[in-house]
């Protein structure tokens, strides 16, 4: 079982920033790939970044540019660093990590993100 811890949401105001935290404990070495996912209200839950447990990382079309995802091996941690918010980037924002073993699929909690215009 992997257990996964979010932290950092909050509000801020359009063009603020802010660094989401995910932190896993438990069997770590069974992840091959972590991500940020969110659900922002009356919307389905979307990719907004992803990095693989080679380094790779790949971004939603909407964050290029402004997020970057990171990764601290010795902390077992996992960044997301969100630059220019925009109002469109309200959401609850979920770290996912992938697994070799079953059941393959780990959420965390959830946290809010709030971006005010």
């Amino acid at each position: 079982q992997v257990q996964l811890v979010e932290s950092g949401g909050g509000l801020v105001q359009a063009g603020g920033s802010l660094r989401l935290s995910c932190a896993a404990s438990g069997n770590i070495f069974s992840i091959n790939a972590m991500g940020w996912y969110r659900r922002a209200p009356g919307k389905q839950r979307e990719l907004v970044a992803r990095i693989t447990s080679g380094g790779s990382t790949n971004y939603a079309d909407s964050v290029k540019g402004r997020f970057t995802i990171s990764r601290d091996g010795a902390k077992n941690t996992v960044y997301l660093q969100m630059n220019s918010l925009k109002p469109e980037d309200t959401a609850v924002y979920y770290c996912r990590a992938d697994s070799g073993n079953s059941p393959f699929v780990y959420w965390g909690q959830g946290t809010q993100v709030t971006v005010s215009s």
